[in-house]
């Protein structure tokens, strides 16, 4: 008989121990251990268990013989999540889905779900929902009345956390698409740990990775984060998938982000924006002019930054206050950008602009809730912070675009052309941009550059109220 044994594996990392332990030492979690009872199988059961799947034994082919070309693709008729996937769904693929509770993951997919189900077969299993509070979500996503709802017939629910039972739903209902909501509710019987413990976190998605393998059935998961926004589990099993994707936003805003962070079949660090309807999430194909919508013109502490999403260019409002503090040490207060990055561009303004910034609390914050990681916006910050500071407004037609160095000076950031021309798209007429070393590429001939080497010559043309409506470019 096999024998059994305890241990303790990490809820956070994954780290197993052979004793308790109150804080792990590889994540330095608190209490985050618990323990799993393990069988020790013979090395034959193990062999032959291991051919898993719908397709069981591999068998070597040559390359040449391998089919599956970038046509091979299924589309998504919900461009924003084609974006973010690559411009499709590849077959046989497992997509990870993050996001905070509430943040709409569930009504994503369902909604994906819904267009797949008019030319595709889709089975949508749920672990955490019944049947009819799925339908009540889809009839609300319809936009229609209870009885005027009409949906896809090749669209299947069912409700069921067993991952052997899904299993053999899947070999009756042959679909092209699985959704599973989520993987911290489904188990394998074999396992004696409970459902969402690391081991049959890790098990199960092997499992759903060799079924995508073998039969060419791509399978979307819906994961849970923990409180620091990571995927709940070990970061294996970000390695187990072949894309991550986090929906993220703030819970009292209107727009979502979609972004990717892995993605084997595409494009990293591509975005897409939605909208939180009464209706689900609808796609915001213009997301600059959806977030310059409610801007307030010629107001002190406004500037704009061209940032980039992966390949799509996005103008976002920056919003910098300054106010004497009324404690010993001033605050630094960030919302959507680094809180390092915002201390080093206020180290700047300090040193190499003469701001007195060290008795005043600074507060910057990105409107519509997103992040912006890039250093392409240091330029924006650094503006809006002299401009609150100054009580001075910043040029209302301007975008500001560049890296800050510690010595002042200006960095000028990738892909300037396709950021210069959604700019000039929007109505900008004046983008104030470092200086060019090198005139290998040609700017766009329909929106002024002025072009700077420092941040002082940034600022005094951003504060300047001269005629922007010359297309000459000039330098500072």
């Amino acid at each position: 008989m096999p024998k059994s044994h305890s241990r303790f594996v990490c809820q956070e990392c994954g780290r197993v121990t052979a004793a308790f332990m109150g804080r792990c030492p590889q994540c330095s979690s608190f209490n985050s251990m618990v323990e799993e009872v393990v069988q020790d199988e013979p090395a034959a059961a193990y062999r032959a268990s291991s051919a898993r799947g719908l397709s069981g034994r591999s068998a070597p082919r040559a390359i040449g013989q391998v089919g599956g070309d970038e046509e091979d693709r299924i589309p998504v008729p919900i461009g924003e999540f084609a974006r973010v996937l690559g411009g499709g769904i590849v077959p046989g693929s497992i997509v990870l889905v993050g996001g905070d509770p509430g943040i709409g993951k569930s009504t994503l997919m369902l909604q994906m779900a819904m267009e797949m189900g008019a030319g595709q077969r889709v089975l949508y299993v749920s672990g955490e929902e019944s049947e009819r509070q799925i339908k009540m979500r889809a009839v609300r996503l319809t936009g229609t009345g209870k009885k005027e709802a009409v949906f896809p017939e090749n669209l299947l629910l069912v409700t069921e956390t067993n991952l052997s039972t899904i299993f053999e739903h899947i070999r009756e209902v042959k679909p092209t698409l699985v959704v599973i909501d989520s993987i911290q509710t489904v188990y394998l019987p074999e396992l004696d740990s409970s459902a969402g413990s690391v081991s049959q976190v890790r098990e199960s998605s092997s499992q759903l990775r060799e079924l995508a393998k073998s039969s060419g059935i791509s399978v979307f998961v819906i994961g849970h984060v923990t409180k620091e926004g990571v995927i709940a589990g070990p970061r294996v099993l970000e390695h187990i998938v072949d894309t991550v994707l986090y929906l993220e936003g703030d819970r009292f805003q209107a727009y979502r982000l979609l972004r990717s962070v892995k993605n084997r079949f595409g494009a990293t660090a591509e975005v897409g924006v939605f909208e939180m309807r009464e209706n689900g999430l609808i796609e915001v194909t213009n997301p600059s002019e959806a977030f310059l919508a409610e801007r307030l013109v010629n107001a002190p502490g406004s500037a704009i930054a061209v940032t980039m999403e992966g390949t799509r260019p996005l103008l976002v409002e920056l919003q910098g206050l300054t106010s004497p503090t009324q404690f010993g040490n001033a605050r630094r207060t960030p919302n959507g950008v680094d809180y390092n990055r915002l201390l080093m561009i206020a180290a700047v303004l300090t040193r190499r602009v003469g701001l007195k910034l060290s008795e005043q609390d600074i507060f910057v914050n990105v409107v519509g809730g997103i992040k912006i990681d890039e250093p392409a916006a240091d330029l924006a910050i650094a503006a809006a912070v002299t401009s609150s500071m100054r009580d001075l407004p910043i040029r209302a037609d301007a975008a500001l675009i560049g890296e800050l160095g510690l010595a002042g000076e200006l960095r000028l950031p990738g892909q300037m052309q396709t950021r210069l021309r959604e700019a000039a798209k929007l109505g900008f007429k004046v983008a104030i941009v470092p200086k060019r070393l090198r005139k290998a590429e040609k700017w766009p001939d329909d929106i002024e550059i002025i072009e700077t080497r420092s941040v002082n010559q940034a600022l005094d043309a951003a504060f300047s109220a001269g005629d922007s409506s010359a297309k000459h470019r000039k330098t500072a």
